[in-house]
């Protein structure tokens, strides 16, 4: 069939791969100075309720490990045996997974129909789609908590964008955008305010109404950037970042929409849109269920990317493609996002290497002797800063709890600001930096999914980043002003 002739679009570009690589690197050469640099030094730790929790007045200096340079480099393939190794694998059989399902729907034309079901029945209401979607991802990494669960779904929706005649940074600006600042806005995530809140002795959610306030302005926020974008777009493709590499993805779709219908059968399409959407909702479940119990949380990537394969290869299967077919699409998508996975191995070298030097615990102690001689504004304001800096080493937010929280809480009662701020400081810091750290293996995995580099990604976000860095320390000075509470 002609659709498996043409090009996946499950590929990450040379270029775009390129660049990523060299920043990357020289975050790894500069995370292996500041080793050399900076003096080796540890907290003593405890076990509390199954978690490793730091004890914050046991920080003691130690003697530097002999770490030379030459393991700076290999770094990205001791990841694969290092403390994060499970987390590794997973996370690149996800991607692989993923790549291969995606390609096997791409080219059995069955998101082309998905798309343009969905865009007919929105052609005259595109905006509002725009807005719900944007909600829904805002909503439930806010709520819930789940983002790695839904970054596949950029997949479909950069297409979604596409197809309703917008480019690829809109359709990252429904996904990646207000899945990122959703999970900084968490209004009862359970992985920030939830873990945060329980070290520090807060009530469960308390303060929430403050945060739902946040929520609303910063999904307007986002909403009138993305839609802006998106008018200047349709006025004038040309001025995209991103132009000249949509207009061959485009040109599939445009391609493989015409070959649709004359393949299959509108009835089997339609029974194996319902399966892929029925798969999906039981990946999300799963990732949910993850959350909540934790014998399932180092299953969540394997399991949804199982379920990513049934939902494809079923939906295939169901659209009477051959099966020879089925796994050359397979294996096609698979070869495409390989680039992928040696971004993901170097991205978590920069945690590796700083933590191979021991100077994580170095980092957060000298912080927090800055924070215990500022003011109280000037400390909530420090705290934010250090949590924007651990963010670029430990991607985790609720092992980034576990190891500044108990940290953090003492110093927040020794300076005069509540613990409720500390926990908001703390959430803020987490959450925004994650559209921006090169570091972050799920912002690398979305851009690659799509034909966005990452120098364009800052240069396209970077207003929006401004404005939410002023709004998050607006309300930061708002809740040291009035002591956002209980206490």
């Amino acid at each position: 069939m002609e659709d498996s002739q043409r090009e996946s679009s499950v590929k990450i570009g040379k270029k775009a791969f390129l660049g990523s690589v060299l920043i990357i690197f020289i975050l790894m050469i500069v995370s292996g100075i500041m080793g050399r640099v900076l003096p080796a030094g540890n907290y003593d730790r405890m076990i509390e309720n199954g978690r490793e929790v730091v004890l914050s007045d046991s920080f003691q200096y130690i003697t530097s490990p002999d770490y030379p340079v030459w393991r700076w480099i290999s770094a990205p393939v001791e990841v694969l045996w290092g403390a994060d190794s499970l987390t590794v694998i997973t996370l690149c059989l996800l991607i692989i997974f993923i790549s291969g399902s995606v390609t096997v729907l791409e080219s059995a034309g069955i998101i082309a129909y998905m798309l343009d079901e969905l865009v007919e029945k929105f052609r005259s209401r595109k905006y509002l789609l725009m807005a719900l979607i944007i909600f829904m991802f805002m909503f439930l990494a806010s709520f819930l908590g789940i983002y790695e669960g839904l970054v596949p779904l950029i997949l479909f929706i950069v297409p979604l964008a596409h197809s309703l005649g917008w480019d690829s940074l809109t359709g990252l600006g429904m996904s990646l955008m207000p899945l990122a600042f959703g999970f900084s806005a968490a209004v009862t995530n359970p992985f920030t305010v939830g873990v945060a809140q329980k070290i520090a002795g807060l009530p469960l959610f308390s303060g929430a109404w403050y945060r739902i306030i946040f929520f609303v302005i910063v999904y307007f926020i986002v909403y009138f950037f993305v839609s802006s974008h998106a008018r200047l777009i349709e006025k004038n493709p040309g001025r995209s970042l991103v132009f000249h590499e949509d207009m061959k993805l485009k040109k599939n779709h445009m391609e493989t929409k015409k070959q649709v219908l004359e393949d299959h059968k509108k009835k089997e399409m339609n029974r194996a849109v319902i399966w892929f959407a029925c798969s999906m909702s039981a990946a999300i479940m799963m990732v949910l269920l993850a959350s909540v119990v934790s014998i399932l949380s180092d299953l969540a990537f394997p399991l949804m990317g199982l379920f990513f394969l049934i939902g494809g290869i079923g939906s295939a299967l169901l659209v009477k493609i051959p099966r020879g077919d089925i796994f050359r699409f397979f294996g096609k998508g698979t070869l495409g996002i390989l680039p992928g996975i040696l971004l993901v191995l170097m991205a978590y070298s920069v945690k590796h290497i700083i933590d191979q030097a021991q100077i994580t615990d170095t980092i957060l102690y000298l912080a927090s002797g800055a924070i215990k001689q500022a003011s109280p504004g000037a400390a909530a304001f420090l705290v934010y800063l250090l949590t924007l800096g651990m963010n670029f080493f430990i991607g985790s937010a609720s092992a980034k709890a576990f190891l500044i929280m108990p940290i953090l809480t003492p110093l927040a009662d020794l300076v005069g600001i509540t613990r409720q701020t500390a926990v908001l400081a703390f959430d803020f810091g987490d959450g925004f930096s994650n559209m921006i750290y090169p570091s972050n293996a799920l912002l690398l995995i979305a851009l690659g999914f799509t034909v966005v580099s990452y120098p364009k990604w800052i240069r396209w976000t970077f207003p929006i980043q401004i404005v939410m860095l002023a709004l998050t320390c607006g309300f930061l000075y708002g809740a040291v002003q009035f002591g956002f509470g209980p206490f």
